[in-house]
Formats: C-alpha cells, structure tokens, sequence
C-alpha cells in the first residue's frame, strides 16, 4: 500500500507540472491555483506513504534510491511551494514542478522492496545527515530554476527582442533575490550535512574522511558554493555570473547524488541505478 501511494504522487506532481506550464502558456491564474493544489495534494500523499513505510521499516526509509529519489521529489516541492509563498512567484513552477516529477519517475523504476538496513546504515545519524543534505540540494534545485529563468530573461532584454516569454518571466531583480535566498538557506544546510556525515563515518569507519567518491564530489559541491556565496558576499557576484555557477552546482549535486551510483562501488553505494 504505501509502495503504491509513493508511486501515485508520481502522476500527481505530472498533472501539477502540466497545470503550471498551461499557466506559463496562457497566464491563466486558474491553472497555476490547481497545480498549486496538485502539488499539495502531492505533499500530503508523499507523507503520509512515507510515514506508512517508515512505521513498516522501523527506520527512516531514506536508505535505497526508490526511497532516495521518491524523497527528493517530496523536498523539491516543499522547497518550491516555500518560495512561492515567499515571492508570490507562480510561474517558477512551470520551471520547478517538472523537475520534481522527473526524480519521483525516476524512483517508480527503482526497486520499492523493503530491504535489510545495511549495518553502516543502522545509526541515529541516518536521518539527521540524510533530511538536512535533501532539504539543501531541494533549495539548490529552486536556485537552478532560477538561475535558467534568470539568463532566459537577460537573453530577451539584451536582444532586445521582447517575446512572449518576457511577460511571463519576473525581473532579472527578483530571479537574482531567489538566487542569493535559496544559497543562504543551502549552503549551511550543505555544510551542517557534511559535517554529520563525517562524525558518522567515524562512528561506522573509525575515520572522519576516506575520500570516498561520494565524499569527494560533496566536497567538489560544496567549494562550488562556497565560491558563490564569497563572490556574492566580497566581490559582488551577481546576475548572469551567480545564475550560471547555480546551475553548474545543481549539476554537480545530481552528479554527486546520482551519477556516483554508476562509478564503481564505494562506501556510499548502497543502491545502483536501475537498468
């Protein structure tokens, strides 16, 4: 049952995307205001099987890539839904929504058996680094969102050829705001994960950091932030700069959440990418 209603948010995060884009088509608020509550509708379907599952696992059901992915599509929701609220920003769905649904996709191709939890696994910290580092890439994905819209936006006005999308799109102000937003409230989310992540690995290894593929590509996401957020802050990185190396860190976050799993096996390979 729970296998079943994870799978189903899947079709409702699809019709919410659609709703968002017939919105971007036609500028419709109907269109935005019911993919808005697919979307919620969504949320409360996503917890509520992953509460069933965690009460049938005995443990925080974060620990393969059904459950990993399904649970990024969920945080990128929340993420998204958060920032709307903030910005009264509907059309950055039509841009967030179907990157939600592609992740909870990809999961219903996965293996959804619960399996035995993999004794590096069985520890207090699982949901501690796990939550905190999804809750950050979710807010990273709304930067990437942003980031697109942003140089969709400045390439119209340096064309100066205002098409349709212009009137569809916020400021370049605004996309910038989302930008430096959702960096602030990542980045310390991406380093506290991190650092959760490196006191477990003492608990479960005995040492704080192997280098480990996993390890190594976070760290090669953190420093690509970490860049951003002192360029932003020193020399004033903003607009199309700052929109770019968002994008290029989301990348580097799918890299380091998905892309891992077909290097060969390392510490933190506890699932492959269904073929």
């Amino acid at each position: 049952m729970q296998t079943l209603l994870l799978k189903s948010t899947t079709a409702t995060y699809l019709v919410g995307a659609l709703l968002y884009l017939y919105f971007i088509v036609t500028l419709k608020e109907r269109g935005a205001r019911l993919g808005r509550m697919f979307l919620l509708i969504g949320v409360v379907m996503h917890l509520f099987g992953f509460g069933m599952r965690f009460a049938e696992a005995g443990h925080t059901p974060i620990t393969n890539l059904f459950e990993s992915l399904s649970f990024f599509a969920l945080v990128i929701v929340g993420a998204f839904l958060a920032t709307e609220l903030r910005y009264n920003l509907r059309v950055l769905g039509a841009f967030v929504a179907p990157l939600a649904f592609l992740f909870s996709l990809l999961s219903a191709f996965q293996k959804s058996e619960l399996q035995s939890l993999n004794p590096a696994l069985n520890s207090s910290w699982l949901p501690v680094h796990v939550i905190v580092l999804f809750i950050a890439y979710a807010f990273f994905a709304v930067q990437f969102a942003a980031g697109i819209m942003y140089l969709m936006q400045e390439r119209q006005l340096k064309g100066k050829h205002l098409g349709a999308i212009f009137k569809r799109l916020p400021s370049l102000d605004v996309l910038d705001d989302i930008n430096y937003r959702c960096l602030t409230i990542g980045f310390p989310l991406l380093t506290i994960g991190i650092i959760t992540g490196s006191v477990w690995a003492q608990d479960a290894w005995g040492t704080y950091w192997s280098w480990d593929p996993k390890e190594t590509a976070s760290l090669a996401t953190w420093l690509v932030y970490a860049a951003l957020l002192h360029g932003r802050l020193t020399v004033g990185w903003r607009g199309r700069k700052a929109a770019i190396v968002a994008i290029v860190g989301f990348l580097l976050v799918v890299f380091t959440f998905l892309g891992i799993n077909l290097l060969p096996a390392g510490k933190h390979t506890y699932a492959s990418i269904a073929r």
